[in-house]
């Protein structure tokens, strides 16, 4: 029997048109820096890369710096952080490509400000509509530069009702108001769902092309600021001096492509498909299970997410099970020099570490099939009554 890849969350499957495109600019020899024809015709594909990135996310061709990575990007974002008065924070649930920088610049408040509530959704808000909680808000009096996921690539939950979260003001004892920039994450939303901005948009976003059907190894900042972002890169000064070093032309073509099929398929509403695919999922674990518990299954989500928590049954164990029984998901826990953790991101929802060491996630695909669900949930039944009862 086939195998079926319902990972689509870590990694997308490389879209036709992508393919096509890097296909056709593998015949390209020239280097978008040189000023000869063949240099040209090189920049001429990054420049319709640039512009179909930019269709997508809703901003100006100018505004989109090519990166290696969504990682990378979210690097020149935070480098930016000394135009923000120097401080610079992530909520509990973000990325590690933040979180890290955070828990580096500010160890005493990472962790507790910006709490999540069971679905992902609570305090997110509270920072976004009200001002941060008022341990963090007492000890900043200067401006400073917030990291938010639009949605969270292990539960789908997303943030600011859908929306994707804007520069706001902080409440702050000692100096009133404050301006925070936000630089949001939208690696998860893009391509699966609308694109639609706070009142006010942040002043940055990163994305991935490799997350929605473009090739792995490039990304973009999106910069929505009046300003250049200063290079953390130096060198050549490609990228109108953003992002020094050779433009990956091949990979920035696929990631081109990718971004507007992507943009095509959410306008057609596709993805409405998935989400019922989704939620005949959820249903048919739970007519298995009467003790797992789906995470955010209240709070709006992302179409093709489901992040579920079966107490007691470790989520690698479950990983490996349907792997060898031809399923590809992934834990809601992460492999880090060598030791399994449970989930950063459902501790901070309040989840225990038992259960957040017994979560998986489930991210489904514009190719996944009704029977492709079904039997997923079919395989983990059995699996699951097979783990009950070795521990009776």
């Amino acid at each position: 029997m086939s195998r079926v890849y319902l990972d689509h969350n870590a990694t997308t499957p490389l879209r036709p048109e992508a393919r096509d495109a890097m296909l056709r600019a593998m015949d390209v020899v020239g280097n978008p820096s040189s000023v000869h024809a063949e240099g040209r015709s090189a920049k001429a594909i990054v420049e319709k890369a640039r512009a179909q990135v930019a269709a997508l996310v809703g901003c100006e061709p100018t505004q989109v710096v090519f990166t290696g990575s969504a990682t990378e990007a979210a690097a020149l974002a935070v480098a930016q952080k000394s135009q923000h008065g120097g401080r610079f924070a992530a909520l509990p649930t973000e990325h590690d490509c933040f979180r890290d920088w955070s828990e580096k610049e500010l160890p005493a408040v990472h962790g507790k400000a910006g709490g999540v509530d069971g679905h992902g959704a609570g305090e997110v808000m509270n920072w976004i509509m009200q001002g941060a909680p008022q341990d963090w808000s007492a000890s900043h009096t200067a401006a400073g530069l917030l990291a938010i996921s639009a949605a969270n690539s292990e539960t789908g939950v997303m943030s600011a009702q859908g929306k994707v979260a804007g520069n706001h003001r902080v409440n702050s004892s000692r100096q009133g108001t404050v301006p925070y920039s936000v630089v949001a994450d939208i690696t998860q939303v893009a391509g699966k769902t609308s694109i639609i901005y706070a009142e006010e948009k942040p002043s940055y976003a990163i994305l991935s092309g490799h997350k929605l059907g473009g090739p792995k190894g490039v990304g973009a900042l999106v910069n929505f600021t009046a300003n250049d972002p200063i290079a953390i890169l130096r060198g050549g000064g490609q990228e109108m001096g953003r992002r020094s070093g050779t433009e990956n032309v091949i990979g920035i073509a696929g990631f081109g492509a990718a971004a507007e099929a992507a943009q095509r398929d959410v306008e057609a509403g596709k993805w409405d498909r998935v989400e019922k695919l989704r939620n005949i999922l959820e249903n048919a674990l739970a007519a298995a299970s009467k003790t797992t518990i789906f995470v955010g299954k209240e709070a709006p989500r992302l179409p093709n997410t489901s992040c579920f928590i079966t107490p007691g049954w470790k989520g690698e164990t479950q990983v490996m099970q349907m792997d060898l029984a031809g399923f590809a998901i992934s834990a809601g826990s992460a492999c880090s020099s060598g030791k399994v953790k449970a989930s950063h991101v459902l501790k901070a929802m309040g989840y225990s570490e038992r259960e957040a060491a017994s979560a998986v996630r489930v991210s489904l695909g514009l190719d996944t099939t009704e029977d492709d669900v079904l039997r997923f949930a079919e395989v983990w039944a059995q699996k699951l009554k097979k783990h009950e009862a070795r521990a009776a």
